[in-house]
């Protein structure tokens, strides 16, 4: 299989301790859970990496597909109806998502009661909580040089059946003003969350604009999202690295109780006492 996410990190000495709940993985904008391009060649799985290490270790892992670039609330709603699926289940879930998988399962958490199953956690990895000032930038016609294909951007997803909601969603304005007001966190859910930060891509790199627009308007960012905007609950560090492997966590300092190992998920979803370690503090 060639990983998509996993890439991203690298999963070094992963002790064998099976995760306490079963594991769901919510991908981000555009995501997916497998691509199959062509029968000749094989699948792109966006949580490869990450999947088999988990499976690897005993854990049930679930990875469903949401419409890729629909509301929050129409992705929100494709996830629940997967976790349907797995009902009734006697384990609760932890549910581990990156981007905007983040605010889809905290929307789901939210509005879409009664859940079909009981969710311990939610780890949101480089999640725009507070929007992307990239966001704000691609929709402002007056200094965004790209906002002029916008139109035709949208009615090419259109023809492919695909939602356009998901671009204003994830202004800052959006999200400061809509969607965190009126999207609480849960009492009985544990909220973690992971930041990430990558150096200037390289020139050609399709996110070295993108990269240069956050790191103005936000600071250290992925390309995407920055670092301050992906705080949310516990916080438990942030992803260092480029663009092509995530090397290394912000904290190395072995006196300091914020260490965060290069396998942070899995090792999150492992601890059997973490997950009840979290606070809901937004």
């Amino acid at each position: 299989m060639v990983s998509f996410i996993g890439s991203f990190w690298n999963f070094p000495n992963i002790q064998p301790e099976t995760p306490k709940y079963p594991i769901v993985l919510a991908h981000g904008l555009f995501g997916f859970a497998e691509l199959r391009l062509s029968p000749y060649f094989p699948a792109v799985e966006y949580w490869h990496g990450i999947r088999d290490a988990l499976t690897a270790q005993g854990a049930s892992v679930i990875t469903p597909t949401v419409p890729p670039s629909s509301s929050i609330a129409d992705r929100a709603a494709a996830l629940r109806s997967a976790l349907e699926a797995h009902a009734p289940a006697p384990e609760a879930f932890t549910i581990v998502a990156h981007s905007m998988g983040g605010l889809d399962a905290r929307y789901m958490l939210s509005h879409l009661e009664p859940l079909p199953v009981r969710v311990a956690a939610l780890v949101t990895v480089a999640t725009p909580h507070r929007g992307s000032a990239f966001a704000d930038y691609l929709l402002d016609e007056e200094v965004s040089p790209l906002h002029q294909y916008l139109p035709r951007l949208y009615q090419t997803f259109e023809r492919a059946g695909l939602g356009t909601a998901a671009f204003s969603q994830l202004t800052r304005r959006y999200m400061a003003e809509e969607f965190n007001p009126s999207t609480p966190d849960r009492a009985d859910v544990r909220y973690f969350s992971y930041g990430a930060a990558v150096e200037r891509p390289a020139l050609l790199s399709p996110f070295r604009h993108p990269h240069a627009v956050m790191t103005q308007a936000e600071g250290p960012n992925d390309g995407l999202v920055s670092v301050e905007s992906s705080h949310w609950g516990t916080y438990k560090g942030t992803l260092l690295g480029n663009t092509a492997t995530w090397l290394r966590t912000l904290d190395e300092n072995p006196s300091s109780s914020t260490f965060v190992p290069r396998d942070p998920v899995i090792r999150l979803a492992s601890d059997k006492r973490g997950i009840g370690e979290g606070r809901n503090r937004s």
